[in-house]
């Protein structure tokens, strides 16, 4: 790809001048097989390096092509870091999250592949953490320091209920609080929740309530904040209340329908192993995106070199350049 590929018609003129050069040489090489005293057209004629010669030359027309290619703008793909991006990691720390069917648990299993995720962002991203239960609380509000969030995770504690909705936000408002504090070319900067549950959301038990999780992924849709779903545990899950086994199945389809309102997306983590894959996933969505660059300036300055070289070798050579 190239943004002004008309300026690779300018490689016709470098075809023409090797082709000139070469018929040149030819010709050359014709009129002195003409001249039968060899032995006078030795003292006559300088000696030239053998085919040594011919690179003064080749390295300029080489050259010229380079920078016939830099003219024309050549275009590249490169992953830019959105280093103005906002994320906020909402986990649950319901009861359900002690689960063990996720060896060790929900809960440690999630805050080891959490942690993992902050070290591997890259450090341009603001990260925020929002832990949520009966209620929601923002542990972290969005920072560079990643320090900060690592501890937040280490800390979070279980409780009772399920308040989903309030999480999304609570994330919500601080991703809005942070952007009127980012000054760039864009308004507002690039936001992102990662909703990380087990449970089906109990605080309000309607999710389409004021405070319910749908009509918070709603509000994520209006304001451009998709939300990465991410159901975590299994349908076979169970936890001791009393000494009672309690089931605590997964709300699979819960989770998908606050990802699709929201414009997000909906990923099932039933181990360690698909936890991380799908943060890594997330890592590539989140911290980067790609970008068409010019890469103009490598050929240019390639071009340059093998100017120089091709100047180079002529003087050294005792030669000129045709």
């Amino acid at each position: 790809m190239f943004s002004h590929p008309w300026w690779l018609l300018a490689l016709l003129v470098v075809a023409a001048l090797t082709a000139a050069y070469v018929w040149n040489e030819r010709r050359r090489r014709r009129n002195t097989m003409r001249f039968t005293n060899l032995g006078v057209l030795e003292k006559i004629a300088p000696k030239r390096p053998g085919r040594l010669r011919h690179a003064p030359v080749a390295l300029v027309l080489v050259a010229l092509t380079c920078l016939v290619i830099a003219l024309a703008g050549p275009l590249a793909t490169e992953q830019v870091p959105r280093n103005r991006a906002t994320v906020m990691l909402a986990i649950d720390v319901s009861l359900s999250m002690r689960a063990t069917d996720v060896s060790p648990s929900r809960l440690q299993t999630a805050q080891q592949a959490a942690t993992e995720f902050v070290d591997q962002l890259p450090p341009g991203i603001n990260l925020g953490l929002v832990s949520f239960a009966g209620t929601a609380t923002v542990l972290v509000s969005p920072t560079r320091d990643r320090e900060t969030v690592k501890r937040g995770i280490a800390t979070l504690q279980l409780a009772e209920s399920t308040a989903t909705g309030e999480a999304i936000q609570a994330s919500l408002s601080s991703i809005r609080s942070i952007a009127t504090q980012i000054q760039g070319p864009e308004e507002p900067p690039p936001g992102r929740v990662i909703l990380l549950s087990d449970g089906k959301q109990t605080i309000p038990s309607d999710l389409d309530a004021p405070r319910g999780a749908f009509t918070a992924a709603d509000q994520a849709k209006q304001q451009n904040v998709p939300i990465s779903a991410i159901s975590f545990g299994t349908d076979y899950g169970e936890i001791e209340i009393e000494g009672r086994p309690v089931p605590v199945p997964v709300a699979d389809s819960d989770m998908q329908e606050i990802a699709r309102r929201s414009g997000g997306d909906f990923s099932k983590a039933a181990t360690q192993q698909d936890l991380r894959a799908t943060y890594d996933t997330l890592r590539e969505q989140i911290g980067y995106e790609s970008q068409e660059v010019d890469t103009g300036a490598d050929w240019l300055m390639a071009g340059t070199i093998l100017v120089v070289l091709g100047l180079g070798t002529a003087f050294a050579l005792g030669a000129r350049l045709p």
